[in-house]
Protein backbone atom coordinates (compact mmCIF):
# COMPACT_ATOMS: atom_id res chain seq x y z
CA UNK A 1 0.00 0.00 0.00
CA UNK A 2 1.28 3.46 -0.86
CA UNK A 3 1.82 6.24 1.68
CA UNK A 4 1.62 10.02 1.48
CA UNK A 5 5.42 10.14 1.62
CA UNK A 6 5.61 7.80 -1.35
CA UNK A 7 3.13 9.99 -3.20
CA UNK A 8 5.12 13.16 -2.66
CA UNK A 9 8.41 11.47 -3.54
CA UNK A 10 7.37 9.80 -6.78
CA UNK A 11 5.05 12.46 -8.19
CA UNK A 12 6.58 15.29 -10.24
CA UNK A 13 3.70 17.69 -11.03
CA UNK A 14 3.73 18.75 -14.66
CA UNK A 15 4.36 22.49 -15.21
CA UNK A 16 3.74 23.07 -11.50
CA UNK A 17 5.33 26.51 -11.19
CA UNK A 18 3.84 27.85 -14.40
CA UNK A 19 0.35 26.73 -13.37
CA UNK A 20 0.67 28.42 -9.98
CA UNK A 21 1.94 31.59 -11.69
CA UNK A 22 -1.16 31.60 -13.90
CA UNK A 23 -3.65 30.97 -11.08
CA UNK A 24 -2.07 33.01 -8.27
CA UNK A 25 -3.40 36.47 -9.31
CA UNK A 26 -6.94 35.15 -8.82
CA UNK A 27 -6.17 33.59 -5.42
CA UNK A 28 -4.75 36.53 -3.46
CA UNK A 29 -7.92 37.53 -1.57
CA UNK A 30 -8.58 35.97 1.82
CA UNK A 31 -10.82 32.94 1.44
CA UNK A 32 -10.36 32.61 -2.33
CA UNK A 33 -11.27 29.11 -3.48
CA UNK A 34 -9.30 27.02 -5.95
CA UNK A 35 -10.81 23.82 -7.31
CA UNK A 36 -8.28 21.15 -8.24
CA UNK A 37 -10.58 19.08 -10.41
CA UNK A 38 -8.09 16.23 -10.82
CA UNK A 39 -6.41 16.04 -7.42
CA UNK A 40 -4.30 12.92 -8.03
CA UNK A 41 -1.55 12.77 -5.45
CA UNK A 42 -1.91 16.44 -4.58
CA UNK A 43 1.27 17.87 -6.10
CA UNK A 44 -0.36 20.87 -7.78
CA UNK A 45 -2.68 21.45 -4.81
CA UNK A 46 0.30 21.49 -2.45
CA UNK A 47 2.10 24.09 -4.57
CA UNK A 48 -1.01 26.31 -4.69
CA UNK A 49 -1.52 26.09 -0.92
CA UNK A 50 2.14 26.98 -0.33
CA UNK A 51 2.26 29.90 -2.78
CA UNK A 52 -1.22 31.31 -2.11
CA UNK A 53 -1.56 31.51 1.69
CA UNK A 54 -4.93 33.29 1.61
CA UNK A 55 -6.57 30.61 -0.54
CA UNK A 56 -8.08 27.24 0.19
CA UNK A 57 -8.17 24.29 -2.18
CA UNK A 58 -11.00 21.84 -2.81
CA UNK A 59 -9.54 18.72 -4.42
CA UNK A 60 -11.80 16.54 -6.55
CA UNK A 61 -10.98 13.00 -7.63
CA UNK A 62 -12.94 9.92 -8.63
CA UNK A 63 -10.15 7.69 -7.28
CA UNK A 64 -10.63 7.05 -3.57
CA UNK A 65 -7.04 5.86 -3.08
CA UNK A 66 -5.73 9.10 -4.57
CA UNK A 67 -7.99 11.11 -2.26
CA UNK A 68 -6.68 9.26 0.78
CA UNK A 69 -3.03 9.73 -0.18
CA UNK A 70 -3.48 13.40 -1.07
CA UNK A 71 -5.40 13.96 2.17
CA UNK A 72 -2.42 12.68 4.15
CA UNK A 73 0.01 14.74 2.13
CA UNK A 74 -2.02 17.94 2.56
CA UNK A 75 -3.10 17.42 6.19
CA UNK A 76 -0.61 20.06 7.37
CA UNK A 77 -2.76 22.74 5.72
CA UNK A 78 -5.69 21.99 8.02
CA UNK A 79 -9.07 23.29 6.89
CA UNK A 80 -7.50 25.09 3.92
CA UNK A 81 -7.78 21.76 2.07
CA UNK A 82 -10.87 19.64 1.49
CA UNK A 83 -10.96 16.42 -0.56
CA UNK A 84 -14.18 15.48 -2.37
CA UNK A 85 -14.97 12.14 -4.05
CA UNK A 86 -16.57 13.10 -7.36
CA UNK A 87 -16.06 13.11 -11.12
CA UNK A 88 -14.83 16.44 -12.44
CA UNK A 89 -17.92 17.07 -14.54
CA UNK A 90 -19.74 17.37 -11.19
CA UNK A 91 -17.76 20.55 -10.47
CA UNK A 92 -20.88 22.75 -10.34
CA UNK A 93 -22.34 20.58 -7.55
CA UNK A 94 -19.02 20.57 -5.68
CA UNK A 95 -18.72 24.36 -5.90
CA UNK A 96 -22.36 24.84 -4.86
CA UNK A 97 -21.96 22.60 -1.81
CA UNK A 98 -18.49 23.58 -0.63
CA UNK A 99 -17.73 27.05 -2.03
CA UNK A 100 -21.00 29.02 -2.05
CA UNK A 101 -21.36 28.54 -5.78
CA UNK A 102 -18.23 30.35 -6.94
CA UNK A 103 -14.59 29.44 -7.66
CA UNK A 104 -11.71 31.87 -8.10
CA UNK A 105 -9.25 29.38 -9.59
CA UNK A 106 -9.72 26.01 -11.30
CA UNK A 107 -7.13 23.46 -12.36
CA UNK A 108 -7.49 20.28 -14.40
CA UNK A 109 -4.58 17.92 -15.04
CA UNK A 110 -6.16 15.40 -17.39
CA UNK A 111 -5.15 11.82 -18.13
CA UNK A 112 -3.87 9.05 -15.91
CA UNK A 113 -2.21 10.00 -12.63
CA UNK A 114 1.21 8.70 -11.70
CA UNK A 115 -0.49 6.78 -8.90
CA UNK A 116 -2.60 4.80 -11.36
CA UNK A 117 0.30 4.20 -13.73
CA UNK A 118 2.58 3.08 -10.91
CA UNK A 119 0.11 0.60 -9.39
CA UNK A 120 0.31 -2.45 -11.71
CA UNK A 121 -2.91 -3.98 -10.41
CA UNK A 122 -4.93 -1.06 -11.82
CA UNK A 123 -4.32 -2.29 -15.38
CA UNK A 124 -3.41 1.08 -16.95
CA UNK A 125 0.18 0.21 -17.84
CA UNK A 126 0.94 -2.13 -20.72
CA UNK A 127 4.41 -2.91 -19.37
CA UNK A 128 2.96 -4.87 -16.41
CA UNK A 129 0.73 -7.94 -16.49
CA UNK A 130 -2.41 -7.03 -14.54
CA UNK A 131 -6.19 -7.41 -14.64
CA UNK A 132 -7.67 -5.34 -17.46
CA UNK A 133 -9.57 -2.87 -15.28
CA UNK A 134 -8.57 0.75 -16.15
CA UNK A 135 -11.41 2.33 -14.16
CA UNK A 136 -10.30 5.50 -12.42
CA UNK A 137 -13.11 4.92 -9.93
CA UNK A 138 -12.97 1.21 -9.18
CA UNK A 139 -16.32 1.29 -7.39
CA UNK A 140 -18.37 1.68 -10.55
CA UNK A 141 -18.53 1.22 -14.31
CA UNK A 142 -17.40 -1.14 -17.06
CA UNK A 143 -13.84 -2.53 -17.14
CA UNK A 144 -11.45 -2.69 -20.08
CA UNK A 145 -11.86 -6.48 -20.14
CA UNK A 146 -15.62 -6.07 -20.56
CA UNK A 147 -15.07 -3.66 -23.46
CA UNK A 148 -12.73 -6.12 -25.19
CA UNK A 149 -15.00 -9.11 -24.59
CA UNK A 150 -18.41 -7.59 -25.42
CA UNK A 151 -18.03 -4.78 -27.96
CA UNK A 152 -18.66 -5.56 -31.62
CA UNK A 153 -15.89 -5.44 -34.20
CA UNK A 154 -17.21 -2.09 -35.43
CA UNK A 155 -17.39 -0.58 -31.94
CA UNK A 156 -13.85 -1.71 -31.11
CA UNK A 157 -12.48 -0.34 -34.38
CA UNK A 158 -14.26 2.98 -33.79
CA UNK A 159 -12.85 3.59 -30.31
CA UNK A 160 -9.35 2.49 -31.36
CA UNK A 161 -9.37 4.86 -34.32
CA UNK A 162 -11.11 7.79 -32.61
CA UNK A 163 -9.65 7.67 -29.11
CA UNK A 164 -6.31 6.01 -29.83
CA UNK A 165 -5.72 7.49 -33.29
CA UNK A 166 -4.64 3.96 -34.17
CA UNK A 167 -3.84 3.38 -37.87
CA UNK A 168 -4.43 -0.37 -37.57
CA UNK A 169 -7.74 -0.18 -35.71
CA UNK A 170 -9.52 -2.63 -38.02
CA UNK A 171 -6.73 -5.21 -37.85
CA UNK A 172 -6.56 -4.98 -34.07
CA UNK A 173 -10.34 -5.25 -33.69
CA UNK A 174 -10.33 -8.37 -35.87
CA UNK A 175 -7.55 -9.92 -33.80
CA UNK A 176 -9.34 -9.16 -30.53
CA UNK A 177 -12.63 -10.66 -31.75
CA UNK A 178 -10.81 -13.76 -33.02
CA UNK A 179 -8.86 -14.27 -29.80
CA UNK A 180 -11.75 -13.68 -27.41
CA UNK A 181 -13.66 -16.52 -29.07
CA UNK A 182 -10.92 -18.84 -27.85
CA UNK A 183 -10.86 -17.36 -24.36
CA UNK A 184 -12.09 -14.03 -22.88
CA UNK A 185 -9.48 -11.37 -22.17
CA UNK A 186 -8.69 -10.92 -18.47
CA UNK A 187 -5.12 -9.60 -18.21
CA UNK A 188 -2.96 -7.06 -19.99
CA UNK A 189 -0.13 -9.43 -20.98
CA UNK A 190 -2.35 -11.43 -23.31
CA UNK A 191 -3.71 -8.27 -24.92
CA UNK A 192 -0.17 -6.96 -25.47
CA UNK A 193 0.76 -10.28 -27.07
CA UNK A 194 -2.19 -9.99 -29.48
CA UNK A 195 -1.24 -6.41 -30.31
CA UNK A 196 2.36 -7.35 -31.06
CA UNK A 197 1.03 -9.80 -33.63
CA UNK A 198 -1.62 -7.47 -35.11
CA UNK A 199 0.51 -4.32 -35.52
CA UNK A 200 3.02 -4.61 -38.39
CA UNK A 201 6.65 -4.94 -37.32
CA UNK A 202 7.72 -1.90 -39.34
CA UNK A 203 5.22 0.28 -37.48
CA UNK A 204 6.42 -1.08 -34.14
CA UNK A 205 9.97 -0.07 -34.98
CA UNK A 206 9.02 3.51 -35.85
CA UNK A 207 5.85 4.17 -33.86
CA UNK A 208 6.71 3.10 -30.33
CA UNK A 209 5.14 0.35 -28.25
CA UNK A 210 2.35 -1.42 -30.18
CA UNK A 211 0.01 -1.29 -27.16
CA UNK A 212 0.28 2.44 -26.44
CA UNK A 213 -2.61 3.66 -28.58
CA UNK A 214 -4.92 0.75 -27.79
CA UNK A 215 -4.46 1.18 -24.03
CA UNK A 216 -5.14 4.92 -24.38
CA UNK A 217 -8.33 4.22 -26.34
CA UNK A 218 -9.56 1.65 -23.81
CA UNK A 219 -8.88 4.00 -20.89
CA UNK A 220 -10.81 6.84 -22.55
CA UNK A 221 -13.74 4.55 -23.34
CA UNK A 222 -13.88 2.93 -19.89
CA UNK A 223 -13.90 6.29 -18.13
CA UNK A 224 -15.94 8.19 -20.77
CA UNK A 225 -13.17 10.76 -20.58
CA UNK A 226 -13.98 12.95 -23.57
CA UNK A 227 -17.70 13.23 -22.82
CA UNK A 228 -16.92 13.94 -19.17
CA UNK A 229 -14.33 16.54 -20.14
CA UNK A 230 -16.64 18.34 -22.57
CA UNK A 231 -19.21 18.74 -19.78
CA UNK A 232 -16.58 19.59 -17.18
CA UNK A 233 -14.83 22.41 -19.01
CA UNK A 234 -18.14 24.15 -19.79
CA UNK A 235 -19.31 23.79 -16.17
CA UNK A 236 -15.95 25.01 -14.85
CA UNK A 237 -16.02 28.18 -16.95
CA UNK A 238 -19.56 28.80 -15.75
CA UNK A 239 -18.70 28.71 -12.02
CA UNK A 240 -15.66 31.01 -12.30
CA UNK A 241 -16.01 34.42 -10.70
CA UNK A 242 -15.10 37.53 -12.69
CA UNK A 243 -11.30 37.69 -12.55
CA UNK A 244 -11.19 33.96 -11.83
CA UNK A 245 -8.75 31.81 -13.77
CA UNK A 246 -8.76 28.29 -15.19
CA UNK A 247 -5.72 26.23 -16.22
CA UNK A 248 -5.93 22.94 -18.12
CA UNK A 249 -3.24 20.35 -18.83
CA UNK A 250 -4.14 17.98 -21.68
CA UNK A 251 -2.16 14.99 -22.87
CA UNK A 252 -3.57 14.14 -26.27
CA UNK A 253 -5.02 16.05 -29.18
CA UNK A 254 -8.67 15.16 -28.56
CA UNK A 255 -8.68 16.59 -25.02
CA UNK A 256 -6.70 19.63 -26.10
CA UNK A 257 -9.09 20.29 -28.99
CA UNK A 258 -12.08 20.34 -26.62
CA UNK A 259 -10.24 22.75 -24.30
CA UNK A 260 -9.12 24.99 -27.16
CA UNK A 261 -12.64 25.20 -28.61
CA UNK A 262 -14.26 25.93 -25.24
CA UNK A 263 -11.78 28.73 -24.51
CA UNK A 264 -12.10 30.13 -28.04
CA UNK A 265 -15.89 30.27 -27.76
CA UNK A 266 -15.62 32.09 -24.46
CA UNK A 267 -13.05 34.58 -25.79
CA UNK A 268 -15.16 35.44 -28.86
CA UNK A 269 -17.23 38.60 -28.93
CA UNK A 270 -20.87 38.09 -29.90
CA UNK A 271 -21.34 41.76 -30.81
CA UNK A 272 -22.41 41.92 -34.49
CA UNK A 273 -19.74 43.01 -36.96
CA UNK A 274 -19.98 46.70 -37.80
CA UNK A 275 -21.27 47.82 -34.40
CA UNK A 276 -19.35 50.93 -33.30
CA UNK A 277 -19.06 49.76 -29.67
CA UNK A 278 -18.87 46.44 -27.83
CA UNK A 279 -22.26 45.55 -26.36
CA UNK A 280 -21.62 44.54 -22.72
CA UNK A 281 -24.11 41.67 -22.77
CA UNK A 282 -22.40 40.28 -25.91
CA UNK A 283 -18.80 40.89 -24.85
CA UNK A 284 -16.34 37.98 -24.52
CA UNK A 285 -16.64 35.97 -21.31
CA UNK A 286 -12.96 34.95 -21.29
CA UNK A 287 -9.51 36.36 -21.92
CA UNK A 288 -6.88 33.83 -22.98
CA UNK A 289 -3.88 33.76 -20.63
CA UNK A 290 -1.64 31.51 -22.73
CA UNK A 291 -0.65 32.05 -26.35
CA UNK A 292 -1.77 28.80 -27.87
CA UNK A 293 -0.74 25.75 -25.86
CA UNK A 294 2.39 25.87 -23.70
CA UNK A 295 4.57 22.77 -23.40
CA UNK A 296 7.08 21.56 -20.79
CA UNK A 297 10.69 22.50 -21.45
CA UNK A 298 13.43 19.95 -22.01
CA UNK A 299 14.37 19.84 -18.32
CA UNK A 300 10.79 19.16 -17.23
CA UNK A 301 10.48 16.38 -19.80
CA UNK A 302 13.74 14.89 -18.58
CA UNK A 303 12.57 15.04 -14.94
CA UNK A 304 9.17 13.58 -15.82
CA UNK A 305 9.08 11.71 -19.16
CA UNK A 306 5.29 11.41 -18.91
CA UNK A 307 5.04 15.18 -19.37
CA UNK A 308 6.33 15.05 -22.96
CA UNK A 309 2.86 15.21 -24.53
CA UNK A 310 1.42 17.78 -22.08
CA UNK A 311 -0.26 20.94 -23.39
CA UNK A 312 -1.22 23.80 -21.06
CA UNK A 313 -3.94 26.36 -21.76
CA UNK A 314 -5.30 29.02 -19.39
CA UNK A 315 -8.01 31.67 -19.44
CA UNK A 316 -9.50 34.37 -17.20
CA UNK A 317 -13.22 34.99 -16.66
CA UNK A 318 -14.22 38.56 -17.55
CA UNK A 319 -17.98 38.56 -16.99
CA UNK A 320 -20.32 37.34 -14.24
CA UNK A 321 -21.68 33.87 -14.92
CA UNK A 322 -24.69 31.91 -13.70
CA UNK A 323 -24.66 32.43 -9.96
CA UNK A 324 -21.04 33.60 -9.82
CA UNK A 325 -20.16 36.77 -8.03
CA UNK A 326 -16.91 38.52 -7.28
Amino acid sequence: MSSAGDAAERHVPVLRDRIVDLLAPALSAQGAVCIDGTLGMGGHAEAILERCPAARVIGVDRDEEALALAGERLARFGDRFLGVHAVYDEIADVVAEHADGVAHGILFDLGVSSLQLDEPERGFAYRHDAPLDMRMDQSTGITAAEVLNTYSHGELARILKTYGEERFAGRIASAVVREREKEPFTTSARLVEVLRTAVPAASQRSGGHPAKRTFQALRIEVNAELAVWERAVAAAIDVLSPGGRIAVLSYHSLEDRITKQAFARGAHSRTPAGMPVELPELAPDLRLRTRGAEVPDDQQQQDNPRSASARLRAAERLTPSNGASA
